[in-house]
């Protein structure tokens, strides 16, 4: 007879690969160190093998410890995936849906859909995790992320994806630093030697180099923002100019700021938003469920006016 690892000792794994501490491991799975721990050796004697290197002070994985993970990781989002699949054809969109979403849409979108969603779908439980999109990809394929709303293009392994719009960018710049703007902006005119970019890791930063035709354009560090909050307060203090998207000016980003925005032209002036989640979840019926809920929360917004000078 054959014994198998158990759901929860895979998840004592998991939990402890995630946060590099016994204790804390113990925590995010609601037992006691001294259980976790017991229910860690208890799997390496089952497979006969050592998974992790334990010290005072550091926690480190194996290399075949590593490997062991990464099909834990897939173990328990199959595991998940059963249960959503048998939850979903009974009552869809009302019951635990753990949605990721980038720190260049959260803000300025969110306000907008959820109340919406609320209405439409009181039995759902929606999680909220804001992260920036190569986490939040890497979260989608290990199963601690359902779906994600992120922007387009960007590389997010193996989903499916549901447009919801395109969102343009703007210049946004102080007045006295263009003087006479036109109504839109041709990117040639784009003075990359002052342009403000968010740090790396953010996907707009890609995008509205993109926007720009310099998708080889690398900025200095010392002018790198961690939000776009910031890079606007930066450019109201006339240190440079910037791009954010049309969401963010029609949700007030340039409100109580002296900064002028105006519309970018060209074929790469926008980024795509889209919902996407992973092409083997059985749950790709809720997933356009919500999609077509946020097109439709969109609808009261998508004429009101960018808020520019």
């Amino acid at each position: 007879m054959t014994f198998l690892p158990t759901l929860k000792q895979l998840q004592y794994l998991t939990a402890l690969h995630q946060s590099g501490h016994f204790g804390r491991a113990a925590d995010a799975t609601f037992v006691t160190q001294s259980t976790l721990s017991a229910g860690l050796r208890e799997l390496e004697t089952l497979l006969g093998v050592t998974l992790v290197e334990r010290t005072r002070r550091v926690v480190r994985f194996t290399p075949l410890g590593e490997r062991v993970v990464a099909k834990a990781y897939i173990v328990l989002r199959e595991a998940d995936e059963l249960a959503e699949l048998a939850r979903a054809a009974a009552k869809p969109l009302g019951g635990e849906l753990r949605l990721g979403v980038i720190p260049t849409i959260a803000p300025f979108l969110l306000p907008k859909l959820l109340p919406g969603l609320r209405a439409a779908y009181p039995d759902l439980k929606l999680f909220l995790r804001e992260e920036q999109s190569g986490a939040a990809c890497e979260a989608l394929a290990r199963g601690q992320l359902d779906a994600v709303l992120l922007a387009l293009p960007w590389a997010c392994g193996d989903v499916a994806t549901r447009r919801l719009f395109d969102d343009p960018f703007y210049l946004a710049f102080h007045p006295d630093d263009f003087p006479q703007p036109p109504a839109t902006i041709p990117p040639a005119t784009i003075d990359a030697a002052h342009l403000l970019l968010l740090e790396d890791g953010h996907c707009l930063r890609d995008h509205a180099l993109a926007a720009c035709g310099r998708p080889d354009l690398r900025a200095d560090a010392a002018i790198l923002g961690t939000s776009l909050h910031t890079l606007v307060q930066m450019v109201a203090n006339r240190l440079g100019l910037t791009l954010v998207p049309k969401m963010a000016v029609d949700a007030g980003i340039l409100l109580n700021t002296p900064v002028v925005a105006r519309p970018v032209a060209g074929d790469h002036a926008s980024r795509e938003i889209a919902l996407a989640w992973r092409a083997s979840s059985p749950r790709a019926a809720e997933f356009e469920m919500l999609a077509g809920a946020f097109l439709a929360g969109m609808v009261d917004s998508a004429d009101a006016p960018a808020m520019v000078r």
